[in-house]
């Protein structure tokens, strides 16, 4: 049986690759925490916490590694088990150089960070993109063999910023293409000013926290405040500062389904948050550091939750593959039926 290894970050992007797993039962799948090969890196990792804030350490694997466990999936980290026939990245701003051996295929999990001075800095000087010290160039490393994007214009947006267009693939985005269906919830709270924080003091980026929560109580008016914190941030400190700058009953959760409270809210306050898609697709109105025209125009295809199956599709037909990388990128269609019905050569899914 052929194997495909799934790399793991955020809990978001574990639970994506799970999904396209399960798509898979003719694949051996396992699963490994993003890594890397430098020494320098494999030291700060295993004898500091520097990266603790990262996906390569800290929470973000604990997290992750647990999610594997519980739900009984095959860890191979850093790729030492086993030879693989196709490797499924979350980022394409760390591959290992031996990893670009392999069949790769990119998953995008969620907005992706604005340009910084230094994002500009490490593709003029073409630096791992990881040195931006944010997500701005995932997607956009053109190192991967196939990339699977969340719509037309994040395919659009990522051929810009550096991956070669026919690469790109629009599959849609798991966890965030079937987003009417939370508004069947029984979340207790309505028709409030919802929002989400994110977690850039935690990865060393500066925040004006004060400012941004005076904000929120100005566009509020007297509204109900819900906020609801990012997952990786530090949760006394952050409830502190809501409890000295928002009004007297603003209410505050550290855990639960964000969807579904968005789907409850009147209007949607974000920072850099893939949540405000959330909003977007249930007609609310919003609020964000990015450019909400922008958003409108990169928002994920609601396909009813096929996502997954339509990456493992793609996933299937490039693991089968026996051409070149090259041919397959620039004459593959996906087509479902043809899939379905693969068995042998892969010729009749390329134009």
């Amino acid at each position: 049986m052929q194997k495909i290894l799934f790399i793991t970050g955020s809990l978001n992007q574990t639970s994506q690759m799970h999904q396209i797993a399960n798509e898979l039962p003719d694949f051996d799948c396992w699963f490994s925490q993003v890594f890397t090969d430098s020494p320098f890196m494999k030291f700060l990792i295993s004898n500091t916490r520097l990266l603790d804030t990262t996906a390569f350490a800290g929470q973000f694997r604990h997290n992750s590694e647990n999610y594997l466990k519980a739900h009984g999936l095959q860890l191979d980290y850093a790729a030492r088990l086993n030879e693989y026939d196709l490797i499924v990245y979350c980022t394409d701003m760390i591959v290992p150089a031996r990893m670009r051996n392999y069949k790769t295929l990119w998953v995008q999990e969620g907005m992706t960070d604005k340009f910084t001075l230094m994002t500009y800095i490490v593709k003029a000087f073409k630096l791992p993109g990881f040195l931006c010290g944010n997500t701005s160039l995932n997607g956009s490393s053109n190192i991967c063999d196939v990339y699977c994007a969340a719509s037309e214009g994040y395919k659009q947006y990522f051929g810009k910023n550096g991956t070669q267009a026919d690469k790109i693939i629009v599959t849609g985005m798991p966890n965030y293409d079937n987003l009417a269906h939370f508004s069947n919830n029984d979340f207790p709270h309505k028709n409030y000013v919802m929002v989400a924080t994110t977690d850039m003091r935690e990865t060393y980026r500066y925040e004006n926290r004060r400012a941004f929560i005076k904000e929120t109580v100005r566009i509020a008016a007297g509204r109900q405040l819900l906020f609801k914190l990012h997952p990786n941030e530090n949760f006394e400190r952050a409830e502190n500062e809501i409890r000295k700058y928002a009004p007297v009953g603003t209410l505050i959760f550290k855990s639960g389904n964000t969807n579904q409270m968005i789907a409850n809210c009147s209007e949607l306050i974000t920072q850099y948050s893939t949540v405000v898609y959330t909003g977007i697709a249930l007609g609310k109105k919003v609020h964000s550091w990015f450019d909400v025209d922008e958003l409108y125009k990169l928002q994920p295809l609601q396909n009813g939750g096929t996502s997954a199956k339509t990456i493992a599709g793609v996933c299937r037909d490039y693991a089968l593959y026996n051409g070149s990388k090259q041919r397959f990128t620039a004459k593959y269609q996906f087509n479902q039926q043809v899939n379905e019905a693969y068995t042998g050569d892969f010729e009749p899914a390329l134009i």
